[in-house]
């Protein structure tokens, strides 16, 4: 059996929750510190146009990945600070369905360690949960980090 989760994926969405779920994954102790990769997944955008409207899907280009992959290494080095062990966290952009990008990720680690906004009721029900959907498919175990305030 192994001992300890030496890669660890970190989803983040550029929240201060997520942040909170970095710290802990880079927190995590072992002899030898896990390797951690935080992944941000944005979605392509639904445009309307003409007449009858119609919707065109178009994706992030080059540039709009490449800042986002820019602005998420300057959060990471800023979140994670000193306490990096190990080296510093890979840093990946994708471009996609969130829960589905996140467990295709999760294939190559073995731990997720995530965030949640805990939402309950109609807010939840609207918007959906990607912390849930990842708990109820993931192939690896998945810590998720409540964010601060929320009751138990």
């Amino acid at each position: 059996m192994r001992k300890g989760f030496r890669r660890v994926l970190v989803p983040h969405d550029f929240s201060t929750h997520a942040d909170r779920a970095l710290r802990t994954a880079l927190g995590l102790t072992a002899r030898r510190p896990p390797r951690v990769t935080v992944l941000h997944v944005t979605q392509p955008i639904g445009l309307w146009q003409g007449f009858p409207p119609t919707v065109v899907v178009q994706r992030p280009t080059k540039v709009m990945l490449a800042n986002l992959a820019a602005q998420l290494t300057l959060r990471v080095k800023r979140v994670a600070g000193r306490r990096v062990r190990g080296g510093a966290p890979a840093v990946r952009v994708a471009v996609g369905d969130p829960h589905r990008e996140i467990l295709a990720a999760a294939r190559r680690t073995d731990l997720i360690v995530m965030g949640t906004q805990g939402l309950t009721g109609l807010p939840h029900l609207l918007i959906g949960s990607v912390a849930e959907k990842v708990v109820r498919h993931s192939p690896v175990p998945v810590m998720t980090v409540p964010r601060p305030g929320t009751r138990r």
